[in-house]
């Protein structure tokens, strides 16, 4: 198994951190990564994004390929060039999107075949046509195998069925990437709730010779129990020197939870997304700047936070900017939540080097329970 150094530098219980060396920069584990699905991390510049203490984003491939197109990014001299982020960038396969947002697709052994959801314009994704569009044309220092996202509920004969496919297509995402020095490839786990499934994937992935490996198939509408459950033995089965990734999953309590577990990465549009929407996420989870209970609120949105959207504007501006509906009321939302959830991967971290880890686990699950004071 080849892929880029990855140190594990302390342990608590499951919980590790550590650092992923890539060619384009280290990635202190565990990391959230900003989601930029359209080339953008939503209302933010990628300096921001780097003020915030991010050291990598997430692309898409569904979105990029069919605008402005994978070639024509390619023409700009890849997606780093393009968007100007000069870190390391993993990106999606389009798996998910091209089931979940695209029209009429059809799935079949070689591929989806699927019409856009911006014009209609047919498309075939295969899992070679993934591989090329992410590492050759957008030039992901990580891509992702393509899969098939399994449905939520599913019994163990639909789920098995899945899984073969994405199994499959996994061999032939691996073929079409060959051995690279300065890019790796991630696979990914599937298998539903069900831990048969899950371990038969993770083995034959591992066999496979994924340079990390990816957990999917949850937050698809499965619960926190549940994913927490299927959390509880997944890790596992996957080798302890390589990342361990748990897509699309990011409410700070689903975070710390995951990392307790023994999960590496995270992505998630919910901080930006939220921004959109006139919330700020701390500790407490998120509260809403429209409620008028901010209206004469002279406090910032989180004072400890060293970013400029969470010191320097009170709450009052700000549900002032939500309510009138300004531009800057999202952006700086949107700078705030990034930053928090940077800030509190940085604490998870420290917490583990420091071996209260556990204390900050009790810590924001009790606050999450008692809500925003």
């Amino acid at each position: 198994m080849t892929g880029f150094p990855f140190e594990i530098s302390a342990t608590e219980g499951k919980a590790r951190t550590g650092v992923l060396r890539t060619s384009r920069g280290d990635i202190r584990t565990p990391a959230f990564m900003p989601v930029g699905t359209a080339a953008t991390v939503k209302a933010l510049t990628m300096d921001q994004v780097k003020e915030t203490g991010s050291d990598i984003i997430l692309g898409n491939t569904y979105h990029l390929m069919l605008r402005p197109g994978a070639e024509r990014v390619k023409s700009f001299g890849g997606l780093h060039k393009f968007s100007t982020w000069q870190g390391p960038i993993l990106t999606d396969s389009g798996g998910f999107q091209v089931f979940s947002l695209s029209q009429l697709a059809k799935k079949s052994e070689q591929g989806v075949v699927f019409q856009s959801h911006i014009d209609g314009s047919k498309h075939n994704l295969t899992p070679e046509r993934s591989i090329e569009i992410q590492a050759d044309l957008l030039g992901a220092d990580i891509s992702m195998q393509f899969d098939e996202c399994t449905k939520h509920p599913a019994t163990h004969e639909e789920a098995e069925t899945s899984m073969e496919l994405s199994l499959r297509w996994g061999a032939r995402s691996k073929a079409a990437f060959g051995e690279r020095k300065k890019q790796n490839l991630f696979g990914i786990v599937q298998g539903s709730v069900y831990p048969d499934l899950r371990k038969r994937s993770a083995e034959i992935l591992i066999d496979q010779g994924f340079d990390g490996f990816a957990i999917g198939g949850l937050a698809v509408g499965e619960g926190f129990d549940q994913m927490c459950e299927v959390l509880d033995y997944t890790p596992d089965f996957l080798p302890d020197d390589r990342p361990r990734y748990l897509m699309g999953v990011g409410r700070p309590l689903d975070i710390i939870e995951s990392v307790a577990r023994g999960v590496d990465m995270f992505d998630c549009v919910m901080p930006t997304r939220a921004g959109r929407h006139g919330q700020a996420w701390c500790d407490y989870g998120s509260f809403n700047l429209k409620n008028a209970r901010f209206r004469d609120d002279h406090e910032p949105l989180l004072a400890e936070l060293n970013c400029p959207a969470s010191q320097d504007y009170s709450r009052g501006y700000i549900h002032h900017l939500v309510k009138c509906g300004e531009t800057l009321g999202s952006i700086l939302l949107s700078w705030h939540n990034i930053a928090y959830y940077q800030y509190l991967m940085q604490r998870i971290r420290s917490a583990i080097a420091a071996g209260n880890f556990e204390e900050l686990r009790k810590e924001i699950a009790d606050k999450t329970a008692n809500g925003l004071p």
